[in-house]
């Protein structure tokens, strides 16, 4: 009976996420729902990837923070110029399609080009619930060590891309990026892998290029 409960709330989830796809292709938005453990590093490459796409003037961005509790993410997106909404789940582990819903007639949807979701914090809830984004971005900090891929396939299965980030801590941590990147490959082939350090500014480029390429198609 769980079992069927779970999968008629995805179900219903999914046709609201169906909805939300077609009213941002529709504006012209592309949109990218990041996932990731709890330190990772999410907030702060939003708040690269904000700066960044502000400086260039080519791309408007907006950013929806998800969250148990505090208004503290959105805060610091807001420090960086950029319109912010927070959701707090009071508890709950994910985001949803409803949510999602709501935080979107909070944004001006006009003249916004890209739109970035911060998902809670974890690999697991969080890859079973489309929002109604074009793609998932895993972000996936060194210090979590080299053993996540195998241990959430789900959210590597589904995702578009895998930002490794704090690569500038990797003499410091037991972490093999080569091997790292081989289990990847095994789960899910086209996920593409951004190397990353916040810190150095290393790596950067590429994930700031992908990203524009993305949202100017």
């Amino acid at each position: 009976m769980r079992v069927k409960l779970y999968r008629d709330i995805l179900e219903a989830n999914d046709i609201v996420a169906a909805q939300t796809r077609r009213l941002l292709d529709e504006k012209g938005i592309f949109c990218l729902n990041l996932i990731g453990s709890p330190g990772s590093g999410k907030t702060t490459l939003l708040e690269l990837t904000v700066e960044h796409l502000l400086a260039e003037g080519r791309l408007h961005p907006a950013v929806i923070e998800g969250d148990i509790a505090t208004t503290r993410d959105a805060e610091r997106i807001e420090a960086k110029g950029a319109t912010a909404v927070q959701i707090n789940t009071e508890g709950g582990c994910h985001l949803d399609a409803g949510m999602m819903r709501a935080a979107l007639e909070e944004l001006p949807l006009n003249g916004t080009d890209v739109i970035f979701v911060e998902n809670v914090g974890n690999l697991i809830c969080p890859a079973d619930f489309d929002l109604g984004e074009h793609a998932k971005v895993i972000v996936y900090s060194v210090a979590e060590g080299d053993d996540k891929p195998l241990k959430y396939p789900l959210a590597f299965r589904r995702a578009a891309v895998v930002v490794i980030s704090k690569m500038d801590l990797l003499p410091h941590v037991t972490f093999d990026l080569a091997k790292v990147k081989a289990e990847i490959a095994t789960i899910n082939p086209e996920l593409l892998v951004f190397p990353l350090s916040a810190r150095t500014g290393e790596g950067l480029g590429p994930w700031f290029e992908w990203v524009c390429a993305r949202a100017d198609t």
